[in-house]
């Protein structure tokens, strides 16, 4: 993976390749942006500049230097064969791998997916792709155990030794705890790269100990995309809100819940977003449409959102998600959530 393969983020691209001919390498980085913005294909090409042996620097154009391409280290970073280079990502069980899973069962599956998709598969995709679109996949103690033993051994090639941990908000508590020491006080020649869509669910002691390399945001088409996949079952959701028709609402939560934990959680994540720009809309006059497609509703629904009920409107879906995450029943949270709503809705 080269720099000049991302869209975009060349503001962000030119400041890393002038630290890293600097010298002034972080041992300890977390990239923070989405999966549809190159946050694991900026990791990548960096660690590929990182280890170049020709790097190619340009006067004019607006990216200030790239790796060659095609030195040694570079064909074996691009193919993802580099010895010293570990990747770490969040799996469960499967129907091959039926107990104790870490991401050292998946090596060869993670390899295919991140080549075949260029570096900017979801991690829906990733799931899907495993068969675990209903499970909770994350980091666990095995992974942050191998994450410590890798870097405990010395460089194959003699250079820099590589740990990319995709998807790192995913880890558990316990594997956290564990990298806390080697994010603190990494073995010489080490770069670990923690890559994030969000660091909220981040241990605050990890956070603490890395260097932050924040995406510059490029993400309308994804923004569009969950609009697309998720307006119609929203709107359709919260007119049935305002009159509880119980019947049809128990139907829509049970489309709502056989979309999966993954996806049901992009759903209510981005129904959050919605109520927050809605509020936005309503108390500072900024210009929201949810963009469903039902005109009627798009201008009639924001101004139900207001100072009385916005807080707990965010409580309720926050709770929602802590909840699914935590492997709820999907119906029985769907359908508190929906009492909850709508008693807040109607508070307007």
């Amino acid at each position: 993976m080269q720099f000049k393969d991302i869209v975009g983020q060349r503001d962000v691209i030119n400041r890393l390749t002038e630290i890293i001919d600097s010298g002034r390498v972080s041992h300890a980085q977390l990239i923070l942006g989405p999966a549809e913005d190159g946050s694991l294909q900026l990791a990548l090409a960096y660690l590929q500049y990182l280890c170049c042996t020709n790097r190619q620097h340009h006067d004019g154009g607006d990216l200030r230097a790239d790796s060659c391409g095609t030195c040694p280290s570079c064909k074996k970073i691009s193919q993802l064969i580099h010895p010293d280079l570990h990747l770490f990502f969040p799996n469960a069980t499967t129907s091959r791998v039926k107990s104790n899973p870490s991401s050292a069962d998946f090596q060869q599956e993670f390899h295919d997916f991140v080549l075949e998709r260029n570096a900017r598969g979801t991690l829906d995709d990733w799931f899907a792709s495993l068969g675990i679109e209903n499970k909770q996949g994350i980091l666990n103690v095995r992974d942050a155990a191998d994450v410590i033993r890798s870097l405990a051994l010395k460089s194959y090639e003699g250079g820099w030794k590589m740990v990319v941990v995709w998807m790192a908000e995913k880890m558990n508590e316990q594997a956290a705890n564990e990298l806390l020491k080697t994010l603190e006080e990494p073995t010489p020649g080490t770069v670990i790269l923690l890559v994030v869509e969000s660091d909220e669910r981040l241990l605050q002691t990890i956070r603490s100990r890395v260097q932050t390399v924040r995406l510059a945001p490029t993400g309308s088409s994804r923004e569009a995309a969950l609009a697309e996949q998720f307006a119609p079952l929203l709107v359709g959701w919260l007119r049935l809100l305002f009159k509880l028709r119980m019947k049809e609402l128990a139907a829509h939560v049970d489309l709502l819940a056989s979309l999966g934990r993954e996806q049901l959680k992009l759903f209510l994540q981005y129904a959050l977003g919605v109520m927050r720009g809605c509020f936005l809309s309503t108390a500072a006059g900024m210009p929201y449409s949810i963009g469903s497609g039902d005109a009627k509703f798009d201008a009639m629904f924001p101004a139900m959102i207001t100072a009385n009920n916005v807080e707990p409107v965010e409580q309720a879906l926050s709770e929602a998600v802590f909840a699914i995450e935590r492997n709820a029943n999907p119906k029985i949270t769907l359908m508190e959530l929906s009492f909850r709503m709508s008693k807040a809705l109607k508070k307007k």
